[in-house]
């Protein structure tokens, strides 16, 4: 078969020569190539088929054919391979391959699914699903998407497990964030919406059907493994993991609280809702604007039936008893913009309590309160225990009052007020002394004070530390380490520097050395005398 250039230039050196001999050996082929190229030309493009030449699995194709058909396209070809040499296939590996291609292929092609248009009514439709969400302290978590069809308004809310009350606590927030509940919602054959199929028809769960009842929504699920009939909530997934799920293309930091990972999922809820979505050219948030016209009201008391027992908190402890044991709940919700102190107080709030798996390894405890605003949210979760044990979160209760063992010094006194100003020095001696059981305390901090007139206060508040570590607690001690610290140098000074003088030396002197190099005497007896006296007196020196 020859190339796209290969047969332009036999044509044109035909074009040039008009002879298939001069045009073949111009071209480097032969004149009966040449005489194809130019008799296709002359035929507007239409060439003969070539003549098929029989393979040796030509008698094995309705068997690949039906294999392809019993897998529904997806039989590997080594597999078909085996099957039809132990039928008496002789040829290669090779060639089935490539009838098993072709025919996959043509399977296909007379399968596929043409997907019509879906213009939605406002109000109508609602489509959710799950996406596995990231790890957070060691605990997995899901991701719930919903999606509303007109507006294209996305949900995201981060759920800790696909339990029925989890499920419809994540719709009943979801129906209050879009103002309204719609006439339909659409989701998946989980065991929380359908329990069993029978004759291809879906048996609803008994609670759902109850659930729905009272939000007055209907429930239908699509074919099972059909993803395409709820494309949009499946796109909602996938977008949703993208963005939300550490990975090394989105190079996110592990989430460490459940808290952070509900706060990411609020942002990227405003994001993906304040930009133009790419079908319909408007931020879905003004386009729910519009469509929460035709939504139902929400049901104002939330569906609490799922959420197990009722619980009131006490006036003064968050903790509360289920089935024999004590578990913390938080003392305050936060608030709107996080902060604990505009939250709801949950002290005399109503809880419910349930069960979350089978007794042992793993079993837990939720706890749920019904948001006004929000409706149910999960406040806390913890392992099961046993009477006399509780399970005491440390994030569910303010900081404690100071104890009997870290006492804080507040002054009662202009005199108290003074002696605990001058340093943490001061607060250790109180303390220590105090502990000591040392008399006159109150002479002794007055005499402190007065010394910080004197001397640095600084110093004083370094003498009465020193003083508490050491357990010098007597009346002279203050001014004993005082007098010490004032002849020398204080922490990170350094030392000064001492030398010793020339007035009480004990080197030789250099006396001797001054005559050297000059003129030499003559000797006579006067200077002998003389010299002799000098020398007596140098030596005396």
């Amino acid at each position: 078969m020859k190339s796209a250039e290969e047969i332009m230039k036999i044509l044109d050196a035909y074009d040039l020569t008009r002879s298939l001999r001069d045009a073949a050996e111009l071209a480097g082929c032969s004149p009966n190539t040449v005489k194809r190229y130019v008799d296709q030309r002359a035929a507007g493009g239409v060439v003969e088929d070539a003549a098929v030449r029989p393979q040796l699995i030509d008698e094995f194709l309705p068997k690949v054919e039906e294999l392809v058909e019993r897998s529904h396209g997806k039989v590997r070809a080594d597999v078909a391979h085996d099957k039809l040499v132990a039928m008496g296939y002789t040829g290669s590996e090779r060639t089935t391959r490539r009838a098993v291609a072709q025919v996959r292929a043509a399977y296909r092609d007379g399968r596929v699914r043409v997907h019509r248009p879906w213009v939605p009514e406002p109000g109508m439709w609602l489509q959710y699903d799950y996406g596995q969400g990231p790890l957070v302290a060691g605990a997995a978590t899901v991701l719930f998407c919903a999606w509303l069809a007109w507006s294209r308004f996305r949900v995201v809310l981060a759920l800790r497990d696909k339990t029925l009350p989890s499920v419809f606590a994540a719709l009943d927030q979801t129906f209050r964030l879009l103002g309204g509940v719609p006439t339909y919602v659409l989701t998946d054959n989980e065991k929380t919406v359908t329990s069993e199929h029978i004759a291809g028809i879906a048996v609803r769960n008994p609670q759902l059907v109850a659930w729905a009842g009272h939000y007055a929504v209907t429930v239908h699920t699509c074919l099972p493994a059909d993803p395409a009939s709820k494309g949009g909530s499946e796109a909602s997934v996938r977008v949703s993991k993208a963005d939300l799920v550490p990975t090394d293309a989105n190079l996110l930091a592990e989430y460490q609280t459940f808290a952070d990972l509900q706060k990411a999922c609020e942002a990227f809820q405003v994001e993906v809702n304040t930009r133009p979505h790419r079908i319909t050219r408007r931020p879905p948030v003004q386009m729910l604007a519009e469509e929460r016209t035709r939504l139902h009201p929400v049901a104002a008391i939330p569906y609490t039936v799922a959420f197990g027992t009722t619980r009131t908190v006490p006036p003064n402890t968050p903790m509360i008893t289920f089935e024999g044991g004590q578990y913390s709940v938080p003392h305050r919700l936060p608030g709107p913009d996080g902060e604990a102190f505009r939250g709801i107080s949950m002290l005399g709030k109503t809880v419910w309590v349930r069960g979350y798996g089978v007794g042992g390894i793993g079993e837990q405890v939720v706890i749920t309160y019904l948001d006004p605003a929000r409706g149910p949210v999960e406040i806390a979760r913890h392992d099961r225990t046993t009477p006399g044990s509780p399970r005491v979160d440390d994030t569910h209760f303010p900081p404690a009052p100071a104890g009997p063992l870290d006492r804080v010094p507040k002054a009662k006194n202009a005199a108290e007020a003074a002696f605990l100003e001058l340093g943490d020095g001061a607060v250790l001696w109180l303390r220590e002394a105090a502990a000591a059981g040392t008399g006159k305390m109150r002479v002794k901090m007055a005499q402190a004070v007065d010394l910080s007139r004197l001397f640095d206060p600084r110093d004083v508040d370094w003498a009465l530390g020193h003083a508490a570590v050491h357990g010098r607690f007597a009346e002279a001690d203050l001014a004993s380490v005082l007098d010490h610290h004032a002849r020398h140098p204080r922490p990170g000074q350094p030392p000064t520097a001492r030398h010793a003088g020339e007035t009480h030396s004990l080197a030789q002197g250099t006396t001797s050395w001054a005559r050297l190099g000059q003129p030499t005497i003559p000797v006579t007896s006067s200077s002998v005398t003389s010299s002799s006296v000098t020398s007596s007196r140098e030596i005396g020196r």
